[in-house]
């Protein structure tokens, strides 16, 4: 058996040299990167701001079942994006709410629900009076933002003051509609004032299914303005 010749050490290096030469170097495959999709922010959700007095703050009743709740409901059921913020205050007159509505405008708010004027008719306020603080808690809010949708909720004045006090009272309501372009509920009470079992027992304050009616009333009015609001927005 022969054995196998070996080749100088000189020259192995030589010819491993070239064996290592001859093969062409590859570069390493590079990580391919791409970009994450943007994410587009949701737009940021409009205020509609519920200024009156313990209807609106909902008296004797878990907040949850007071009707500017009901009414967010509502509108989370339809996938809109407005926030109800609900600045009822018990005892409120319409003085009361134009000396708030400047603190109550440091935030910025798409929508006036004013619901006032009933605790004037209940203390015998005139009329007139009850007027001009509406008309200002309407200015002041639209000097704010010119764009507001206000909606006026009308009231009524117990019958016991004679018709001489609740005519004038009634009838302020769409007068300051007309005057100062602003949407309507003719009456915010409608078919729970006067009712008993839709009452707590002090006669005044609804009960919660008083209250889910006056829900019903409000959309009735409230819903077609946010919905063109909705669609301005999309």
């Amino acid at each position: 058996m022969r054995a196998c010749p070996l080749y100088p050490l000189p020259l192995l290096c030589v010819l491993l040299f070239a064996a290592c030469a001859s093969e062409p170097s590859r570069p390493a495959p590079r990580a391919v990167e791409r970009a994450a999709p943007a994410e587009t922010p949701a737009p940021e959700r409009r205020t509609i701001l519920f200024l009156g007095n313990s209807l609106t703050a909902g008296l004797g009743l878990d907040p949850k079942q007071a009707f500017p709740a009901l009414i967010q409901n509502k509108i989370d059921s339809l996938g809109w994006r407005f926030e109800v913020v609900n600045a009822g205050l018990s005892g409120e007159t319409t003085a009361g709410g134009l000396r708030r509505i400047d603190w109550l405008l440091r935030r910025p708010v798409d929508a006036l629900v004013l619901e006032l004027g009933g605790n004037d008719g209940l203390r015998g306020i005139p009329p007139e009076v009850t007027k001009a603080n509406l008309l200002a808690i309407i200015d002041k809010a639209r000097a704010q933002n010119p764009n507001l949708r206000i909606i006026l909720a009308g009231m009524q004045a117990p019958p016991n003051l004679g018709e001489a006090f609740t005519g004038p009272f009634r009838n302020l309501f769409p007068e300051i509609a007309r005057e100062r372009d602003v949407a309507l509920i003719p009456f915010l009470l409608e078919g729970v004032g006067g009712v008993p079992e839709l009452n707590q027992p002090d006669g005044i304050h609804p009960t919660a299914e008083g209250h889910r009616i006056i829900a019903e009333t409000v959309w009735q009015t409230l819903r077609p303005i946010l919905e063109a609001m909705n669609e301005t927005a999309e």
